[in-house]
């Protein structure tokens, strides 16, 4: 039974049961405390632990999820044995209040029996020790005796207080041939049973509405029905694996067969995580992304790729799960766009640092690389750590992981002592003139710029070296220069031969000179020509979210009154927070009026002018200005249709409908009489 077929049958049978079937939640959660959807449970934490209502006494999904790294999962294991994934697909069935522990063993068991036809002899369920409703419900419904562990195996808990509960587990026995005991019995399906609430004390106290929380893993089912030992040898995978065979131009052997699982594992996760509009990145999720993209792109290094790899296979993704996931396909254009600019700013990176450690293995002592040599790499070509140690894996050389955390330590504080520094020292090359940027609103990829000036710590230098981290100053550029609260753009400086010469991670701006931040990936001198090219998939992102904080604002005047001022924002990639003047916590009425209307606005698909004049006529027209702003006489005026008009320099869409969708994640005081709403839109929001 092919993966189409296991959520299609384990859907329709619970379908079938009563269940109210949902799509899968995004893999970016609405939980600050997590980078990721973890597991089925986390779209509804709300329910299960009684803060939200429930929507339906039974639901059945199939969840994205994504672990990779820390607590969630050790990344370095993917690929090099049969059951490790960064992204995975968790079966669920979730009862609100309405079956508990019978109604859930029976259909656990009267599924995988009779429906997908497992030997009733090759299973094995355990129970907690305190469970003797469960376990005795095991001996009527399958006739066994159900092995009883403790809180460690077998009880799940939110966390030192509130909802838990017992759980049972079922594990399919793989076969007395199979030597190790963790590959011979795998868990295939989790029943929770939230049955206690548990105070400061530990007192356990049954809770009014006991609630089920199922899961099982699409992938280990799939290795089991396919009779595969391991999941990388399942059809999508086999599939996956194929199309990685035809663009490297390499067979898998059981010598390289790590390197195929690690980039079809990868494919997944990078794909999934961007097309739900998470953006490669130096922070939180965008640099787990990043990690596991370009630690696929060693992998196909390692056998012998060059060049572009997981964006030529993402329309492998598409035929295989474009089906059951149509936000792959619609999102392919943004999506194979984003890993092309990350595959391209990091190809030569990885060249240059892997000379560097060519050239520092030779002085190695006792197998050990210096912390602060591993922190160059990280620091001057973004090599995360994990992929220092796994190239010198393959020589038996170790990391000095003590070291580099302390330089890492050392360059965070060098950093916040100098970023004042820094802007004072542009403030004092008062010959350079201002930066000609008038092209950011419409980005041109054949502008030629001239390099007025280079920073390297702390110095104006002539020239500068491939690896180094430096700032640019140049005559134009088509770069948005952080102002406003727009965040700037990422990009690329190329020479004329279209080859990279500087990876711009941010542009910033100080007064009228537009700082290009970023390594070199060759090298640089000031007087040399360069292009200017703009991450436009960002850009985009960015855009829209700008045009939906001029909404937001308008929206919330319109819901609370008139006298709601901005007082702050940050526009980010397909993200929002704005501050403004409020005197109390918005009830939850309140801010869905706000959110529907936004969207009102988004799908009536208004024109979005853009248009330039004094500051008297703007005046004139009511367009809105930021509190304590200062403009000059001239300035940029964005008008959405006939709901907002606001004086703003920032990048902003033609049309309302290309924001696609607005959703208000959180609202709060940041102090006395401001509040902040932090809000998605496009993808993110979808």
């Amino acid at each position: 039974m092919k993966y189409n077929d296991i959520r299609k049958t384990f859907l329709d049978y619970f379908e079938s049961h009563g269940h109210k079937i949902v799509p899968s939640a995004s893999l970016i959660p609405n939980d600050p405390t997590l980078l990721f959807t973890v597991a089925g449970m986390v779209p509804w934490k709300g329910i299960l632990q009684g803060t939200e209502p429930a929507f339906a006494p039974r639901v059945a999904d199939v969840q994205k999820c994504i672990r990779a790294g820390g607590k969630h999962n050790d990344l370095d294991e993917v690929g090099f044995d049969g059951r490790h994934h960064t992204f995975f697909e968790m079966l669920g069935n979730w009862s609100f209040g309405d079956y508990f522990k019978a109604g859930a063993i029976e259909m656990s068991w009267d599924l995988l029996t009779n429906v997908l036809k497992l030997d009733p002899a090759r299973l094995r369920v355990t129970t907690h020790v305190s469970d003797d409703e469960s376990t005795e419900i095991w001996r009527k419904v399958a006739g066994k005796d159900a092995i009883r562990l403790g809180d460690k195996d077998n009880w799940w808990s939110a966390g030192d207080t509130g909802p838990c509960g017992p759980c049972t587990e079922i594990f399919y026995d793989f076969g007395a041939d199979i030597e190790n005991e963790d590959d011979r019995w795998v868990e295939i399906w989790n029943d929770v049973f939230m049955q206690f609430d548990r105070d400061a004390n530990g007192n356990l106290t049954p809770l009014p509405k006991q609630n089920v929380d199922t899961g099982a893993g699409l992938e280990r089912w799939a290795a089991l029905l396919q009779g595969k030992v391991d999941n990388y040898d399942t059809d999508l995978f086999s599939a996956l694996i194929g199309a990685t065979e035809d663009i490297v131009g390499v067979k898998k052997t059981p010598e390289n067969i790590a390197s195929f699982k690690v980039i079809a594992d990868h494919l997944r996760a990078v794909g999934f995580a961007i097309a739900d509009g998470v953006i490669p990145s130096n922070t939180d999720r965008g640099y787990v992304i990043r990690r596991i993209l370009r630690r696929a792109m060693r992998h196909g290094q390692l056998l012998g790729h060059r060049g572009a790899l997981l964006s030529k296979l993402y329309p492998a993704l598409i035929t295989e799960m474009g089906a059951a996931y149509p936000e792959l396909g619609r999102e392919e254009k943004r999506v194979v766009e984003i890993i092309q600019n990350e595959e391209n700013a990091f190809a030569d990176m990885l060249q240059n640092g892997i000379k560097l450690l060519d050239n520092e293995i030779p002085k190695i002592q006792n197998n050990i690389l210096p912390g602060e040599i591993a922190f160059k790499l990280f620091d001057t070509y973004g090599f995360p750590l994990d992929l220092t140690q796994m190239i010198l894996r393959e020589k038996n050389i170790d990391v000095d992981v003590v070291g580099f955390e302390r330089a890492m330590g050392e360059q965070k504080e060098r950093s916040r002592a100098n970023t004042k520094g820094t802007r004072t020292l542009w403030e004092s090359q008062t010959q350079l003139p201002a930066t000609d940027d008038t092209t950011k609103y419409a980005p041109d990829d054949k502008l030629e710029s001239k390099v007025l000036a280079i920073l390297r710590d702390g110095e104006f230098i002539s020239s500068a070296s491939a690896g180094d981290a430096v700032e640019v100053a140049l005559d134009k550029t088509n770069f948005y220069g952080t102002q406003g609260g727009q965040v700037g753009d990422s990009g690329e400086l190329k020479n004329l031969d279209g080859q990279t010469v500087m990876n711009v991670g941010e542009a910033g701006r100080v007064d009228n000179i537009v700082i290009h931040k970023g390594t070199l990936a060759a090298d640089l001198h000031v007087g040399d020509v360069v292009k200017t090219v703009i991450n436009s998939a960002v850009r985009t992102q960015t855009t829209r979210a700008h045009t939906a904080t001029h909404l937001l604002q308008a929206a919330l005047r319109h819901v609370l009154n008139e006298d709601v001022e901005q007082r702050g924002s940050k526009v980010s990639p397909d993200s929002v927070r704005f501050d403004f003047s409020f005197g109390r916590p918005m009830t939850a009425e309140e801010k869905q009026s706000v959110e529907d209307l936004v969207n009102k606005w988004i799908d009536a698909n208004m024109d979005v002018k853009h248009e330039e004049m004094s500051i008297d006529d703007a005046k004139s027209r009511g367009a809105m200005a930021l509190f304590g702003e200062k403009y000059g006489d001239t300035v940029k005026v964005i008008t959405a249709g006939d709901v907002s008009c606001e004086l703003c320099g920032g990048t902003h869409v033609y049309h309302t409908g290309e924001i696609k969708h607005a959703k208000i994640n959180k609202e709060k005081s940041i102090s006395s009489g401001v509040r902040r709403i932090t809000m998605s839109v496009g993808t993110l929001a979808e």
